[in-house]
């Protein structure tokens, strides 16, 4: 281990706990609120490569990828949610979206609360790894940028015809159910009473995987509502889970999420209906999933009837007040000596490595140029007093969505996973302790540490316990 890569580390370990947290006098009273919606098509078009490395690129469109989202005015400046049926976008891309949507909403980039669903027939978008890529010869290898352009244009519009059209909100609606057979942790326990983590999406078919137990998970979807008076205008649901029944095949789709969020808007179509994917990098379908259409069906059949159970428990309240809060953090990059730069360039430069090697090592060099240049981390929230949304970075595993519950007990914590997604998998200090890794985390330990204070801000739990 190479300890001088450690050294300025540590120092950015220490120098992250020191959070700079934005707690604006933004709360708006009652009859203030408005919301919007809007909706745009973002489907890569054949031939894009999906999941950044996946071999097989884009041959059919089984069903399209859709932005979906929500803009709250009457809290200082507009804040938005906003949910992509993409796998990740990164770093400078992460940047354009948000800047984009600030825009044409007439707020700040830190009140843009975008997201990934994360389905893997679908595309990783990072602006500064493609720039490296195009450097040795591998242009559009990772996404295409005219592509992700006209993208961006579309949503710019689509934002500001929605503020056209905004409608008050006056009460806040919020039901949860218990959904079965759906999630299953990775982490599952061998017979020899060691940990593995081994039940990826579509372990359903492997007699060991079906039959362990669903292990940690958070069993609950999640809906929020906003009213006018009586009539519901959007629906937020949030759920657990990695959103894949099979991919790699070619066949672009928005998966069982996508499927599942559509027949609800079938069934409720004077409502907006956004789905969300909550804090899922160490959940899965595996262990009711085996990667057959049949499955994909069982899944969107099971999500479906959540949505729907989670909208019938719904208790309308007025809604009291909204505010904004956002928490900035820095996280330790991977320990590893092949995260090192060095190591990294070799294998970009290398034209005898694999494709998906060289662009991973872009992307890893693209999340080391975002730290150089010292852009931390978000960690926003929207709270409604009686609930709360929070968006956590990559794939943060459930342990901190169950933590975030736990700091507020008395309230409706919602948890929303893939904002900013450099860091991969956000593995929980017990994870970590348990072995875990993969090729796609590139965090380091200490990372539980930090987001802990930083969840503790937002969620204004700090004088509470």
């Amino acid at each position: 281990m190479n300890h001088q890569f450690l050294r300025p580390c540590l120092k950015g370990l220490i120098l992250s706990l020191i959070l700079s947290v934005s707690i604006p006098g933004d709360a708006a009273e009652p009859g203030e609120v408005h919301v919007a919606t809007f909706a745009a098509d973002v489907t890569i078009p054949i031939g894009h490569r999906c999941m950044g490395i996946l071999p097989t690129k884009a041959k059919e469109i089984i069903d399209p990828l859709e932005t979906r989202g929500l803009i709250i005015t009457g809290v200082g400046k507009p804040v938005a949610i906003v949910a992509v049926d993409w796998c990740e976008i990164r770093n400078g891309a992460y940047d354009e979206w948000r800047d984009t949507i600030a825009k044409a909403a007439s707020t700040t980039r830190e009140r843009v609360m975008v997201c990934s669903l994360h389905q893997h027939d679908a595309p990783v978008c990072d602006r500064e790894a493609q720039l490296l890529l195009d450097s040795v010869g591998m242009k559009k290898e990772l996404y295409d940028p005219e592509f992700h352009a006209a993208c961006l244009k579309r949503i710019s519009a689509a934002v500001k015809d929605a503020l056209t059209e905004k409608k008050p909100v006056t009460h806040l609606g919020l039901g949860e159910t218990r959904v079965s057979g759906i999630a299953s942790s990775r982490r599952v326990v061998l017979d020899d009473g060691s940990i593995a983590w081994s039940r990826y999406s579509a372990s359903g078919g492997n007699e060991f995987h079906a039959n362990a137990p669903d292990g940690p998970i958070d069993p609950n979807l999640k809906t929020i509502t906003f009213f006018n008076g009586n009539q519901p205008l959007v629906m937020l649901h949030s759920y657990a889970v990695h959103p894949m029944s099979f991919y790699g095949r070619g066949g672009v789709s928005s998966d069982f999420v996508g499927l599942a969020r559509r027949r609800m808007q079938r069934e409720h179509p004077r409502v907006f209906q956004i789905y969300v994917s909550g804090c899922s990098g160490d959940v899965t379908a595996g262990k009711y999933n085996d990667a057959t259409p049949a499955s994909r069906e069982l899944l969107t059949q099971r999500l479906f009837e959540a949505m729907e159970a989670s909208w019938q428990s719904t208790q309308r309240q007025d809604l009291k007040q909204v505010e904004f809060r956002n928490a900035t953090y820095d996280l330790p990059f991977h320990e590893a000596d092949e995260f090192e730069p060095a190591a990294l360039k070799k294998v970009l430069h290398d034209e005898s490595a694999k494709e998906g090697d060289r662009i991973l090592a872009a992307m890893s060099l693209s999340s080391l140029q975002r730290k150089e240049r010292g852009q931390p981390l978000e960690l926003p929230c929207l709270d409604l007093r009686d609930a709360q949304i929070i968006l956590f970075p990559g794939e943060s595993f459930v342990g901190y969505q169950l933590m975030a519950q736990e700091m507020r007990p008395d309230s409706f914590v919602m948890c929303i996973g893939y904002g900013e997604c450099w860091p991969g998998y956000i593995p929980t200090k017990q994870a970590f302790e348990e072995n875990f890794n993969h090729g796609w985390r590139w965090v380091g330990r200490g990372s539980e540490a930090i987001l802990r204070p930083a969840m503790r801000k937002v969620l204004n739990v700090s004088d509470r316990n």
